[in-house]
């Protein structure tokens, strides 16, 4: 609960009247917004925009109504409450805004991920509730956010200052919404009001004012105001040179963490415990940001987190706490977070709480913000680590953890609400003051995707994130929260056990236990299950792993009563020996039926049907914020086992969707984009629908989207309980990408009704014998390919097809999974040192056909009939990734002969597999050698399902295929066939990959069959160039080469791109250098194209950016043929240091070839240079206007 300050009859009438203890703060409202010392550099370089605190009155197209003194009034059931609170709540002043402005985070990176298009959706939600007209101006085309539903006007252009100042000079917006789109929108709208774009054009900033972001954000000014409290905060100088840093090192003692400022996901920040380490870490930080600080480390101290909410009358309140699972020195990202806090004793938990609102108060965010603390445990020490005057990740989570809407009451206070006239979401009956109270214990886990990049990546985890989602879990007992999360993680995990580690015997001889102690001391993304080693395999106890890790012991102890309930099935022997107290003990620790199933050598199957012969069922209860205390009248649901009775009746009998779980490189927010859409459909044809997802990032986690939202786990287990339990209708499993597929077969084998395209077909799919010879059977051509047990086999085959040939081994022992190979050494190399090559772990080999294009096919069909296609030509030539590949669509160079032989392919595969929903096919395309042939057309990949590009193609030809694939998985109001191909366009769109490389120490950016990115982005134009222009520059962190600098070029001469590149670089005045002097002889042979071979530093990072620091060398061109074979190869080091330099790369000859020809075009037309008044570039326009329609 919040507290009440006032004491006045009024107040005292008013909580009589509510009967509650409501937390209501009436204060003054500031007349300005709060000054802090600065320096005079500072004060003087920008006039600050006024803070708005305001809500709109009605949109364009309402009569405004006469202000009446019922606007500011309590929200409560009760007249006379309401009646009072008109006299005594501060009538505060709301401007008149009828169109806003949101700056989005544009495209998923690790550290800036789908928590902010649930964000941002939510802002957009309170926006179209209030009348106010929205104008969103992100490149993310794979978001919900992004469609015409919710934001009146979209804008998919970078993020940056220059056009977003276009996009605002063209819309004139009356407000600005800074605070839902990340750093990347704090970034940019700190810049633009320096540049007086707001103040010139009217625009108001919203919510916190841009004072508050920038003290929040600039170290040196946060530690200052900090300190005008009495607020304790970490030892620290603010330095922008390696010089100073090293200097103020000395000062404080090491070891210290360098933080960079204006900086998301803890990027360029680490620990440093000598000189040495510093200057290279400091070397990285500041090539990355301006400024970074240099603080006292406390590596060890326990880290929390507060959610504060604070309106523009100064009522504020803490929404939730949250604590680190891991102790200080490992990011909050990359830790495991557990809410509510459960160690604290409630004096430090109110020490904190206190401090938060005072430091919040007093910085004057008006909104939502997340502050985090170093806590010295025992000692009642504490520091502020930093605070985010945003939403941030933390906010998500908080939201999804407790059910209050944090985005949604941030964007209604930014409008001008305080928090007693909102209601609560949850209850609906009480107000937005009230302080959420658990009845339950939510933990998070991050995934990390690590194993997916070369060998050279570095694993650890620190104060940098690496991970690429997360996951969040529901339970009664922690036991059981954490075991949930784990399966959450990835399906091969059964819960708190070693998941492999150890296999290999690291931990075992003489240096075992010295090793092991290395690992939990320097934890990497294996973090828990090696943890799990030592308790399982070495038997360390809880005083000693606690020496050791400095995790607190009460989470020790927790995770102990698993092992021991491990021991104790384990001792039984047998299953039918398992009675209903053991089964009860472990099912309320949170171990699955297939766990359980493993420790007794049973199945999971027979183990669910025994469970269920001891009456041990699950339960459903509700998220209601406030521990029972009031109704909940929220369908935000969860399954335990620490209860004995349901929350709700099972009379709906809905649709289930089943969403796509965590986020991770190959499945991101593109899935549940098609999840949400799918749900929304199916409630407009009238059906109840009940989603289950576990990823508190997500749209489709918000427990508005659906009829019951089940924030529980994907697997065959959770799904076939709720199934049962609801009695649900049947089972939509094509739109959450692979996750929900994988089960579909047993799902129908076990009896469930799984909706559109049978899961035998499916299966049918995802078999390469059974699709073969489906393929073969229907006329449709494919690559060349064989299933090997041996490494002879192999070779053979690659001998008869001829070389390079693509292996996919079942079991890989290191580095990426798929690889083209060029020769029979390579071969033997992956057969045998990288994979495991057996009867066990056959290896999959396909003729890989070289200089071919690569075509995407998304499709939907109703009972094996076409009924809408999209074709989308990849940039880059066939043999990277298609998550990878640069997406154009409409097709550039296809001819409409290849569109109608492809068409065919689609309605032959449509039928042959008895397609009702969507399907995504790859096809190779490779031009004929013999004159007047048709190009031959080669099937990839097959998927029964949604593809990563479904709302790329929706949203660009106007057409949702989502839509219509629920009407055909339903078999309700399916529409007639449509050819979209047919139709001519006088515009494009480019889908190009977002990389997180800079995230990855170590990973070798070089794009190959192995997914790499993290998200993607999309742009329109009038053109290929004007549209691949714009995706570019949308990447996050892309900064465009200055006129004339120098720019690296390198890799392999063969390749005819290499000359068009270096020619038109050099006829646009640009300098070249290479460092090979094979690249050099061939760049001397070409007509007026100069070079330069310059001394490249292998092994010393600081000597290398003093050389590219002296020839100025802005971009790095690097076309190489395979991947680097080691740390000190040329082009690797060219590739890796471009990332670590935050310089722009193009690691692929056909995307050189069109960022060129695009530069040719761009430069006369001043895409060089910044933001000038009243010059729009042409591809600033909306993508209503491109479209000709509301999409």
């Amino acid at each position: 609960m919040g507290l009440i300050t006032g004491t006045s009859p009024i107040a005292s009438l008013l909580k009589q009247a509510l009967k509650t203890k409501p937390s209501l703060r009436v204060a003054n409202v500031p007349t300005r917004a709060r000054s802090f010392h600065q320096t005079p550099s500072t004060r003087s370089s920008f006039h600050p925009s006024q803070p708005a605190r305001a809500i709109a009155d009605s949109i364009i197209g309402f009569d405004k109504p006469a202000p009446g003194e019922d606007e500011h009034v309590l929200n409560s059931p009760s007249e006379l409450a309401r009646r009072i609170s008109a006299k005594v709540l501060p009538k505060i002043p709301r401007p008149d805004v009828q169109k806003v402005l949101i700056v989005g985070s544009g495209g998923l990176s690790i550290g800036q991920a789908g928590e902010f298009d649930y964000s941002g959706s939510q802002a957009l939600k309170a926006l179209h509730e209030s009348k106010v007209a929205s104008v969103l101006i992100n490149p993310n085309i794979a978001t919900w956010q992004t469609s015409h539903s919710l934001a009146s006007e979209v804008y998919f252009l970078p993020i940056t200052a220059d056009y977003v100042a276009y996009v605002c000079e063209k819309e004139r917006p009356d407000g600005v919404l800074l605070t839902f789109g990340g750093q990347s929108a704090l970034n940019v709208g700190i810049e633009l009001d320096r540049m007086g774009v707001f103040d010139r054009l009217g625009i108001k900033v919203l919510g916190t004012p841009i004072r508050t972001l920038e003290v929040s954000e600039d170290r040196d000014l946060f530690v200052q105001a900090l300190k005008e409290i009495d607020i304790p905060v970490a030892q620290s100088t603010a330095v922008s040179s390696v010089k100073s840093a090293l200097e103020a090192a000395e000062k404080i003692g090491y070891p210290v963490i360098l933080r960079s400022a204006y900086a998301l996901g803890g990027l360029g920040s680490g620990f440093a415990n000598d000189p040495e380490e510093l200057r290279d870490l400091a070397a990285k930080s500041l090539s990355l940001s301006p400024q970074a600080l240099i603080e006292r480390s406390m590596k060890g101290w326990k880290e929390l987190e507060y959610e504060v909410v604070r309106d523009a009358a100064d009522n504020t309140i803490i929404c939730c706490n949250m604590e680190n699972f891991d102790p200080l020195g490992i990011h909050t990202g990359e830790s495991i977070v557990v809410a509510p806090s459960q160690t604290l004793p409630d004096e430090e938990y109110h020490m904190l709480r206190s401090a938060a609102i005072k430091v919040i108060r007093h910085l004057g965010v008006v909104g939502e913000c997340n502050i985090q603390y170093a806590l010295n445990p025992g000692k009642k020490e504490y520091c502020v680590i930093e605070v985010n005057a945003r939403l941030s990740r933390s906010s998500a989570l908080a939201s999804k953890a407790t059910g209050y809407p944090l985005a949604y009451t941030a964007a209604k206070i930014a409008l001008g609400h305080t928090l007693p006239e909102l209601p609560n979401a949850v209850t609906k009956t009480t107000t937005a003051c009230f302080e959420p109270s658990l009845d339950y214990i939510v933990t998070k886990i991050p995934k990390w995707d690590l194993a997916k990049f070369s060998s050279q990546v570095d694993r650890k985890i620190g104060s940098s994130m690496k991970s690429v989602g997360e996951v969040m879990a529901i339970g009664r007992t922690w036991e059981e929260s954490l075991q949930k999360a784990v399966r959450m993680i990835d399906p091969k995990y059964k819960g708190f056990e070693t998941g492999g580690v150890g296999k290999a015997g690291e931990f075992e001889g003489e240096k075992g236990d010295e090793r092991l102690e290395y690992e939990l001391r320097n934890p990497t993304d294996l973090r828990l299950f090696v943890l799990a080693y030592a308790m399982f395999e070495k038997k360390w106890g809880v005083d000693r792993l606690h020496d050791i890790t400095k995790i607190d012991k009460w989470y020790l102890y927790k995770l102990d009563n698993i092992v021991q309930t491990v021991n104790a099935i384990k001792s039984v022997g047998s299953l039918d020996k398992v009675d209903r107290d053991l089964m009860l003990r472990a099912k309320r620790q949170g171990f699955s039926d297939l766990y359980i199933a493993t420790l007794l050598s049973s199945t999971e199957h027979e183990t669910r049907a025994h469970r269920k012969s001891l009456s041990v069922t699950p339960f459903v209860k509700r998220i209601d914020t406030l521990a029972a205390e009031y109704p909940a009248h929220t369908n935000y649901l969860y399954v335990t086992y620490n209860a004995t009775t349901h929350d709700v009746e099972f009379d709906e009998h809905g649709t289930m969707v089943l969403g796509s779980g965590v986020y991770r490189i190959g499945s991101s927010v593109e899935f549940d984009w098609c999840a949400v859409t799918c749900a929304r459909e199916l409630r407009e044809m009238g059906r109840k629908t009940v989603m289950i997802n576990y990823n508190p990032e997500t749209v489709s986690t918000d427990f508005d989207e659906a009829d019951r939202l089940y924030f529980e786990e994907l697997g065959f287990e959770r799904v076939m309980d709720v199934y049962e339990m609801e009695g649900a209708e049947g089972v939509v499993v094509s739109v959450g990408g692979q996750l929900p597929q994988n089960i579909a077969l047993r799902l129908k084998n076990a009896g469930v009704n799984v909706l559109g395209t049978d899961p035998l077909m499916i299966d049918s799919a995802e078999d390469r014998h059974k699709f073969s010879k489906i393929l073969d059977s229907i006329g449709v051509d494919q690559p060349e390919w064989t299933e090997t047990t041996t490494v002879e086999a192999a070779k053979e085959f690659a001998r008869k097809v001829g070389y390079p040939v693509l292996i996919r081994p079942s079991y890989v022992l290191s580095g990426a999974a798929m690889n083209v190979v060029y020769e029979e050494s390579a071969l033997e190399y992956n057969l045998s040192a990288a994979a495991d090559v057996s009867p066990l772990h056959p290896v999959v080999i396909t003729k890989f056909i070289e200089n071919a294009q690569e075509v995407d096919v998304d499709a939907v069909a109703h009972q094996g009939k076409l009924l809408v296609h999209a074709v989308s030509e990849h940039v880059e030539n066939a043999g990277v990734h298609s998550g990878d590949a640069t997406l154009v669509l409409p097709p550039f160079s296809l001819s409409e002969e290849d569109l109608a032989r492809l068409k065919e392919i689609a309605v032959k595969v449509a039928a042959a597999f008895e397609i009702s929903g969507p399907y995504n096919m790859q096809v190779i395309r490779k031009a004929s050698q013999n004159p007047g042939e048709p190009a031959h057309l080669k099937v990839i990949e097959c998927n029964l399902r949604a593809s990563r590009s479904f709302p790329f193609v929706s949203k660009v030809l106007g057409h949702n295929f989502i839509e219509v694939a629920a009407k055909a998985i339903m078999s309700q109001n399916v529409p007639e066939p449509v050819d979209l191909m047919a139709e001519k366009r006088d515009y494009v769109s480019i889908k190009v990959p977002q990389f997180s490389w800079t995230r990855l120490p170590g990973a070798d950016p070089f794009l190959g069959c192995e997914m790499a990115s993290t998200g993607e982005v999309a742009s329109f134009g009038r053109d290929i160039h004007e549209a691949y222009w714009a995706a570019l520059l949308s990447t996050t962190g892309f900064k465009v080469p200055p006129a004339k600098c120098g720019i690296l070029i390198g890799g392999d001469v063969t390749r005819p791109e290499m000359r068009y590149c270096a020619e038109g670089l050099s006829d646009l005045g640009f300098k070249l250098y290479c460092s090979s002097r094979e690249v050099e002889e061939y760049l001397k042979d070409l007509p007026y194209v100069a070079v330069k071979r310059i001394f490249f530093p292998t092994k010393d990072k600081r000597k290398l950016r003093e050389v590219f620091d002296e020839y100025e060398i802005h971009c790095v061109i690097n076309l190489a043929k395979s991947r680097g074979a080691s740390a000190t190869d040329e082009d690797y080091v060219a590739r890796r240091n471009a990332v670590d330099f935050g310089l722009p790369l193009i690691n692929n000859a056909q995307c050189a070839k069109l960022f060129v020809e695009a530069l040719g075009k761009k430069i006369p037309q001043g895409g060089l240079r910044h933001y000038r008044e009243g010059r729009i570039p042409s591809e600033v326009h909306s993508w209503r206007e491109f479209v000709g329609k509301r999409a």
